[in-house]
């Protein structure tokens, strides 16, 4: 018997590797039977690799900036495909990250403030939202996020198998397919407020417009950029691991970072705050040096992996494919908006095209320049703020720090780069402007914005109160079939829960999507949880 369930154990994680994921967790297909690795092998799954990094838009090399040292990153680009038009739905990295990990607006999900922990309560995403590395884990994908977690939400037990190391680490099973996130840090807006030791030239930055030309505004963006080149030499150290393994022909890499890092970038609606890198890397798919002008929303991202996994996406996601045999249309639009930002309140929407912007902004009396603690420890905006209240700055210096905001804002980005010169009143972009919101207002409506609402009326349509509710404990049921083998049933009456289970001593949290056959009177433990809600009770069968 012992040998039997070692066998079980071991072949566990290729549980459902050819099924199609549900989004109930009381509707089942047939029972499940466990594949072996070596029958995984042969499904030929391509490895999948993300290397993320923090705070910075296209300010590399091969994106066409000059001051920028990316060589790594540089490489990369001519061996696949680099996204010129690709965005986040969120200036900052929390509300972003919720949409990347499900496919869907932070809108939708109630995870648009950020941080939803400062006010004390987790988002609660629709019923049948997942987090979309579980269908990669339940179809035998051995997933990894090394470091960064940030949905609004806790990170739910089935979502990862790890949060360390790579695709070395000893648990993966061999042979297994592997989705592995690298988040690289360094480039975080924390590590730009020492201003010591630069390498590279401050008189030779290129210094925004809307930024005051100092000493200290040119060793702050010198700063932001060796960051970048340190965070270059470490996506050359991933790759060059990922070639010693003989693995980098077998594997799509995407690299991408979450959004602008900068003041009047991160956490704002602009394009410097929305516009990030995206490249590709699919050998033998993707020709070498390619560029796109596609429309891209980081939304699409979850629906796009599923996709290259072989996997049918969930028809919830809100994200499109962009990417291999289901790729679909390209849009005529991307979305994005942000609210609060830690205590700074405020409330824009944003649609762009393939050449303007256009902003909304619902709280116009609110100032651009309202204080965040958080973003005032940057030397940058220390200067800027200083030279602004000694009426030191230039007209578009000072437009930062105007009483107020237009109610509309429409930027033309081929002439108008830094989004400085606001077209939205000038009778020859009536036309544009109003098209443009009225696309605002058809996708706030088709995707439920919840935005819209007060935050504390926000939690309390999503918690139902004022307390986090708990996930129902899952029912076990067994079933003995065969002298060796039992079948299990687990169900959960949280609608939209995911489901786990654990076999005899392992520690290892199976996804479950459906009946499996088990070792006969072992040992067997379960939990469940849906995105937003404290996980259940662990029950013992």
């Amino acid at each position: 018997m012992k040998q039997t369930r070692r066998k079980f154990i071991q072949t566990a994680s290729a549980t459902a590797a050819i099924t199609v994921v549900g989004t109930a967790c009381n509707r089942f297909g047939k029972p499940a039977s466990h594949k072996t690795l070596q029958q995984l092998a042969q499904l030929k799954k391509p490895n999948i690799l993300w290397i993320s990094c923090e705070d910075i838009g296209t300010e590399i090399g091969c994106y066409g900036d000059t001051y920028a040292d990316t060589p790594n990153i540089d490489k990369l680009a001519t061996e696949g495909c680099l996204y010129r038009k690709a965005f986040v739905p969120v200036p900052v990295c929390a509300p972003t990250r919720s949409a990347i990990i499900t496919g869907m607006y932070p809108g939708t999900l109630g995870s648009i403030h950020m941080r939803t922990a400062d006010k004390g309560y987790e988002a609660v995403p629709p019923v049948g939202v997942k987090c979309f590395s579980e269908y990669l884990r339940a179809a035998g994908y051995y997933c990894i996020n090394n470091e960064k977690t940030d949905y609004q939400f806790t990170s739910p037990f089935a979502a990862w198998d790890t949060y360390e190391g790579d695709w070395r680490n000893p648990s993966r099973p061999e042979n297994a397919p592997f989705f592995a996130v690298i988040n690289l840090m360094v480039t975080h807006e924390s590590n730009c407020w020492n201003l010591e030791k630069l390498t590279h030239d401050p008189s030779k930055a290129i210094v925004p417009s809307y930024y005051p030309d100092t000493e200290i505004v040119r060793k702050n963006l010198a700063r932001y950029y060796d960051n970048i080149t340190t965070m270059d030499s470490n996506v050359g150290k991933i790759l060059d691991k990922l070639e010693a393994d003989g693995l980098a022909e077998d594997t799509i890499v995407f690299f991408w970072s979450d959004h602008g890092g900068l003041p009047r970038q991160k956490r704002w609606t602009y394009d410097a705050g929305l516009h990030v890198p995206l490249i590709v890397r699919y050998p033998g798919k993707i020709e070498p040096e390619t560029t796109s002008d596609e429309l891209v929303n980081f939304i699409d991202l979850a629906p796009t992996v599923l996709s290259l996994a072989g996997l049918p996406v969930p028809s919830i996601m809100q994200g499109q494919v962009f990417l291999g045999e289901n790729k679909a249309p390209q849009r005529k639009y991307t979305f994005g908006g942000r609210n609060r930002m830690d205590e700074a309140v405020d409330f824009t929407r944003t649609a762009r095209d393939s050449r303007y912007r256009y902003i909304r902004n619902f709280m116009p009396d609110v100032p651009y320049s309202q204080v965040n603690a958080y973003e005032n420890q940057m030397p940058l905006m220390q200067e800027w703020r200083r030279l602004n209240q000694e009426g030191k700055l230039t007209e578009v210096q000072a437009l930062y720090f105007q009483p107020n905001k237009p109610t509309e804002e429409l930027y033309d980005l081929e002439n108008d780069p830094y989004e400085i010169n606001n077209l939205a009143d000038l009778p020859e972009y009536k036309e544009k402007v109003a098209a443009m919101s009225q696309a605002v207002n058809d996708w706030m409506q088709e995707t439920n914005d919840l935005g819209v609402l007060p935050e504390d009326e926000l939690i309390q349509k999503m918690w139902g109160g004022t307390t986090q509710p708990i996930t129902a404990t899952p029912k076990v049921q067994r079933e003995n079939i065969s002298e060796e083998t039992d079948r299990l049933t687990i169900t959960c009456d949280t609608e939209g829960a995911s489901i786990g289970y654990r076999i005899g001593r392992s520690k290892y949290w199976y996804v479950y999507q459906q009946p499996v056959e088990i070792p006969a009177n072992s040992k067997v433990r379960a939990k469940a949880i849906r995105l937003g809600y404290r996980e259940s009770t662990e029950v013992k069968a």
